[in-house]
């Protein structure tokens, strides 16, 4: 099919976009793009996609995984292609945005004691490193807007407004970690396997329509991490699976339709 044209389907306009990244970068992007596709439809024509389904999409990302940002930016790359390609009339990824709220405080018991936040010992030690290592950027970052500020003009001073954003990230970053960290409570890696799912398992999925095999590990929504196949156990494929056990079939309504998986495997590996 000429790449030009707005009849590609999404799912062939994925792979053309996965073609053309380095292989390490597409590696990160496939899990992301590929429950992208299984949300609309791989045969959808990607020029029938309207603006508000972006949106609501966008939406379900925003509220299921803390990890929300860095899945954005990945389609939000693809839809910028689309457009450039001339695969969509229109530049999509301009309506995939987070939904912005006020800062949320640690959720009370009725106690009015902060709950804890179950994580699993793997995600506690790479927040930590993940802390160590937002503590030791922040200064050169603190650094390049003294740089860029340095230049007088500031009606068009893009350096200057990246670092600022930058350091806005880093700090909200910084100061979520601590909050998560405070709260940790360790899941026991050690515990015996059931035969049950829930955070902290590994789980394999045969997809009935097409016969693939997926897996996915169960984290609390603080570890997600979708580039490794980690998804949040209040996500809607997460929800679907906990509680689950072997050779149950689990069901997901998405626009494109009923996604239907069989459970082969459950437990840590």
């Amino acid at each position: 099919m000429d790449s030009s044209s707005h009849k590609i389907s999404l799912g062939e306009a994925v792979s053309q976009f996965l073609g053309g990244l380095p292989p390490e970068e597409a590696k990160i992007s496939q899990q992301v793009l590929y429950q992208f596709v299984r949300w609309f439809g791989r045969e959808r024509c990607l020029a029938d996609i309207r603006a508000p389904e972006i949106a609501n999409y966008s939406g379900r990302i925003s509220t299921t995984d803390a990890d929300h940002a860095k899945k954005q930016n990945i389609i939000r790359g693809f839809l910028a292609l689309a457009r450039k390609k001339g695969w969509t009339e229109n530049n999509l990824s301009v309506h995939l945005k987070a939904k912005k709220g006020k800062p949320q405080q640690a959720a009370c018991n009725r106690h009015g004691l902060p709950e804890t936040i179950s994580l699993t010992q793997r995600g506690y030690d790479e927040m930590n490193r993940e802390l160590s290592a937002l503590k030791e950027r922040r200064p050169e970052t603190v650094e390049d807007i003294r740089r860029a500020a340095a230049d007088k003009d500031f009606r068009e001073n893009a350096p200057l407004d990246a670092a600022r954003e930058q350091l806005g990230y880093i700090d909200g970053r910084i100061r979520g970690l601590e909050e998560t960290l405070k709260l940790a409570s360790i899941i026991d890696d050690r515990a015996a396997t059931t035969h049950r799912a829930g955070i902290g398992d590994c789980v394999l999925l045969i997809d009935l329509d097409s016969g693939e095999e997926v897996d996915y590990t169960i984290v609390s929504p603080k570890e997600v991490d979708p580039a490794r196949g980690r998804i949040s156990n209040t996500s809607p494929l997460g929800r679907a699976i906990v509680g689950r056990g072997v050779g149950e079939v689990i069901e997901i309504t998405v626009p494109a339709g009923t996604l239907r998986y069989r459970i082969e495997r459950v437990g840590r590996w």
